[in-house]
């Protein structure tokens, strides 16, 4: 009788369970992300000091699972997924949206957001995101933390929302730009690409969820998560 309770209310009628398997497979989707990040990452600053973090999100944007890691990224990601979602172009399968601007929920110009929609039969089921602090991006100081900086564009390159991944497909253009900017081009191009490999981790893994559960199913579990915490 209590377990029925519990059931029917803030679970929004998601069995106990149940919703116990679903927070801990999407607690266990962020933690194989970060891990991935870790094993493709390129440089020092992601393999050996793990200055990175990933995390699972609704549809809408609210953090529904995080990876173990970095607090200040996890505390601030959630800023930077809603910004992007909001002032990202309309998202499809297979799209990426890079984001590493302070003012739109980065923390600093070093730590570049990824952010990737879910999609199953065309619909959006939530977004994965990964951030990494990258050793350079440019600026007036190699590692771009220039302590004398007067203003932001002293100390590297500000990246609004962009779609670096369109379909799957890479926008070499951009990345060009990019990689133009910063000192140390090979060292940014594997660590963006171990991002990228986070992210895809996630996405497949939120598809798995919901051939288990159903896309419902995976919507009122999350419901019923944010509800808990």
């Amino acid at each position: 009788m209590s377990g029925s309770s519990k059931g029917n209310g803030w679970t929004g009628g998601v069995d106990p369970v149940t919703l116990e398997v679903l927070r801990h497979a999407l607690a266990a989707v962020a933690d194989e992300m970060n891990a991935n990040l870790v094993r493709v990452g390129f440089s020092p600053n992601i393999k050996e000091r793990r200055d990175c973090s990933s995390a699972v999100f609704t549809p809408a944007g609210e953090m529904v699972a995080q990876a173990e890691s970095i607090p200040v990224h996890l505390g601030a990601m959630p800023f930077a997924v809603r910004q992007a979602i909001a002032e990202g172009p309309t998202c499809a399968d297979g799209d990426v949206l890079v984001v590493n601007d302070p003012y739109g929920g980065g923390a600093h110009l070093p730590d570049i957001t990824f952010v990737a929609p879910t999609f199953v039969d065309g619909r959006l089921v939530g977004w994965a995101a990964c951030r990494a602090h990258h050793a350079d991006v440019g600026g007036k100081e190699p590692g771009s933390l220039a302590g004398d900086a007067r203003e932001i564009f002293q100390e590297g390159l500000r990246i609004p929302t962009i779609r670096l991944w369109r379909g799957g497909v890479l926008e070499e253009d951009l990345l060009r730009l990019i990689l133009r900017n910063v000192r140390t081009p090979d060292e940014r191009l594997g660590d963006l690409n171990a991002q990228r490999a986070a992210c895809s981790t996630g996405v497949e893994r939120l598809r798995a969820l919901v051939t288990r559960h159903g896309e419902e199913g995976l919507a009122r579990g999350m419901a019923a998560i944010l509800a808990y915490s």
